[in-house]
């Protein structure tokens, strides 16, 4: 049974799972990464912006990263994530989701939790232009449910990929929805929502005719905003329908390729649901780590590396 004990013990400060979450996303800093930008078009006509790193020496490895909810390939959890794969012998392509690389994307549509045909565009891309036969996946938050969801839809997945790490996970959209309207997270649902209204109100600039200032008027909640703006840009019927379809624990029992989860016990942003122990006790490919600490994307360690970090290269090392 891949539920792996684990052996992640911080300073005492850090074992609160608040602080882990906001020096991780506001204090920490990554120097000496160095990442260069390249824009691929996607078939319907809008684009992706990936920065790349690269290993010292030319490899035949490529780390895929994938931020979360209005995050972007700067972030640190990201820049440190990629400088730790580049100084092992891996090039890493940061992948900045539509619309989060700092100019806004064409289309009305955007991303969400389980839109997984703009990763699988970045695949077929390495896979046809770049010289990589060993591909891993590694995603944040939203963005670890993307990687989990792409991985266990019905679809062959290339035999390039060869395992994949998924970190602070909101497996059930809907359980962690629930967490984020409580009390104790509302100053990050707040900053969240003012976010993502800012750049609605960019859209409805584009499109006009699609948001009113009325529909803008009525976000109160995330789930407002996912009622309003995301399931309806994005071909749901309404928000519940979008958690429901999007959610990535229902994904799980069918992923083949090694996949590492790790889900701190004490972040604030996961429900119960987001822990998916039976998932993990039917499926060897699939791994499950629960730290006591670490909050949402914290995981402080040593040498401003954190522990997902180590563990995210230590998983693929022992892979055989």
């Amino acid at each position: 049974m891949p539920i792996h004990p684990t052996h992640y013990n911080p300073p005492f400060l850090f074992k609160n799972g608040h602080f882990s979450t906001i020096y991780s996303g506001m204090v920490r800093r990554v120097n000496g990464l160095v990442q260069e930008r390249e824009r691929i078009r996607l078939k319907d006509g809008d684009f992706l912006d990936l920065d790349w790193s690269f290993a010292t020496h030319p490899t035949h490895r490529v780390a895929i990263l994938l931020h979360g909810l209005e995050g972007n390939a700067q972030r640190p959890y990201i820049s440190g994530s990629a400088l730790q794969f580049n100084i092992n012998g891996v090039d890493v392509c940061a992948v900045n989701f539509r619309g989060c690389s700092g100019e806004t994307n064409r289309l009305f549509r955007s991303y969400h939790s389980g839109e997984t045909q703009d990763l699988a565009a970045v695949v077929e891309y390495l896979l046809h232009k770049k010289n990589y036969d060993h591909i891993y996946l590694k995603g944040f938050s939203l963005g670890g449910n993307v990687v989990l969801k792409y991985l266990g839809e019905e679809k062959a997945i290339p035999k390039e990929i060869k395992a994949a790490i998924a970190v602070s996970v909101p497996c059930n959209l809907h359980s962690s929805l629930v967490e984020l309207l409580k009390p104790k997270n509302a100053l990050y649902a707040l900053r969240f929502k003012k976010n993502l209204v800012e750049k609605l109100k960019i859209k409805q600039s584009q499109f006009p005719d699609k948001i009113s200032d009325q529909d803008i008027a009525n976000i109160v909640t995330l789930k407002d905003f996912d009622d309003i703006y995301t399931s309806k840009a994005h071909g749901f019927k309404d928000a519940m329908d979008y958690y429901q379809q999007s959610s990535s624990r229902q994904f799980l029992k069918a992923i083949a390729v090694p996949t590492l989860l790790i889900n701190a016990k004490n972040d604030s942003f996961l429900g119960n649901q987001c822990y998916p122990y039976q998932e993990v006790d039917r499926n060897n490919f699939l791994h499950l780590e629960v730290p006591l600490y670490g909050g949402h994307v914290g995981f402080y360690d040593q040498n401003n590396v954190t522990y997902t970090e180590k563990r995210a290269l230590k998983f693929i090392e022992e892979l055989p």
